[in-house]
């Protein structure tokens, strides 16, 4: 494709798009290419972000969580006339039901050239030690029923690791024209740079940062931690990230109070200043479930921390075993533990290990890498 194309991008949450396409958008836009960005959660303060970056802020009727059929149909009828009117050379459309119901909307538009990315697979794909629940199997089902419709349409689909096309276009049978991989969405480096660990004086800090839900390993890192602090009751493990009461597998308040009050853990609430956070830890860690390719190892691997993270799809990606941390079984406090432990009692490999973490960052997570990348992708 020549530039000067009119580009639609399809995601959800306003917020969303300041924090994790803002440079794909910039790029975009240097190439001269008019692009406009679909939105179904926002306030005006961040309609007016998205215009002062150069972009087109477009709003939506999207029932993000819900599974209405007759809602849907009417929601993508709606974003089928704003696509028509529009009259794309491209539409790119991010997340399950974007993907989706854009798809959709967009094939109907007779768009020239559609393009989904799915950056994980989600809570209905997530294995959980005690199987999963009976909504989670309805949910996937109607999921992976509304892929087999929306997927084959289009030009393109991306997933950010390898393990995810495996476990929903094999799996499930679901042809499409062309998959590409691109690893994790990337960083600015600039914003997370290099911060290598002097000398390890003061107690070892291990880091974990993501919402406290029993998916994203929240409950394995707690439970590793009172192993550790039995042995080594001076180190410190910080907790960064938010409850979400709602969810029955969440760390719930009452038990955060007591495990503070109890020092097994750190917790300093949501911070605005995560780089620092990261750089006055000593060792990251995510025990999660399954991501698509996580955020905040890539953030802790540019600082330089090394990583201990559970060996799962999207995990995986962001560990080389013992180079540059170390991958766990899920669901395995005590084999966490012995790593946390292990890095306690070799703290040179802390320095050594962050080291290399920041090197792979920077081959692997450079956000204008990635981009162009994506952008060899869309064709554009």
């Amino acid at each position: 494709m020549k530039h000067n194309k009119k580009v639609i991008i399809i995601g959800t949450v306003a917020s969303s798009v300041l924090s994790f396409r803002a440079d794909l958008i910039k790029a975009l836009l240097e190439q001269k290419n008019k692009v406009y960005t679909f939105v179904s959660e926002y306030s005006q303060d961040e309609l007016n972000d998205i215009k002062a970056l150069g972009a087109i802020p477009i709003t939506y009727e999207s029932n993000r969580g819900g599974m209405n059929p007759l809602a849907d149909a009417k929601a993508t009828y709606a974003l089928f006339k704003k696509i028509k009117e529009i009259a794309p050379d491209l539409v790119f459309s991010y997340f399950s039901k974007p993907v989706i119901f854009g798809t959709l909307a967009a094939t109907l538009a007779k768009v020239p050239r559609v393009i989904g990315m799915l950056e994980g697979l989600g809570y209905a794909f997530t294995e959980q030690p005690e199987g999963l629940s009976k909504k989670a199997q309805l949910i996937k089902s109607i999921q992976v029923l509304l892929y087999k419709i929306a997927l084959p349409k289009l030009d393109n689909i991306v997933f950010l690791n390898p393990d995810d096309p495996k476990d929903l276009l094999e799996a499930y049978h679901i042809k499409v024209k062309q998959v590409d991989i691109l690893g994790g969405i990337g960083l600015d480096l600039d914003k997370y740079s290099h911060h290598p660990i002097e000398n390890i004086e003061s107690s070892i800090n291990f880091l974990f940062i993501g919402r406290m839900l029993k998916e994203k390993g929240i409950h394995d890192f707690i439970a590793a931690a009172k192993i550790v602090k039995q042995i080594y009751p001076e180190v410190q493990f910080t907790v960064l990230g938010a409850i979400d009461s709602a969810n029955p597998g969440a760390l719930q308040q009452l038990e955060l109070d007591r495990l503070i009050s109890l020092n097994i853990i750190n917790y300093p609430g949501q911070v605005d200043n995560v780089q620092k956070w990261i750089a006055d830890s000593h060792v990251f860690v995510l025990p999660s479930y399954r991501e698509g390719v996580p955020r905040s190892t890539q953030e802790a691997m540019a600082i330089g921390r090394a990583v201990i993270t559970t060996d799962v799809p999207g995990c995986r990606e962001t560990v080389i075993d013992g180079v540059n941390g170390f991958l766990v079984e899920k669901w395995n406090p005590q084999a966490l533990a012995e790593k946390m432990i292990y890095f306690i009692e070799h703290p040179e490999q802390i320095k050594k290990m962050g080291y290399e973490s920041y090197k792979i960052a920077q081959e692997k997570f450079d956000v204008d890498k990635v981009n162009k990348r994506l952008i060899d992708m869309l064709g554009l």
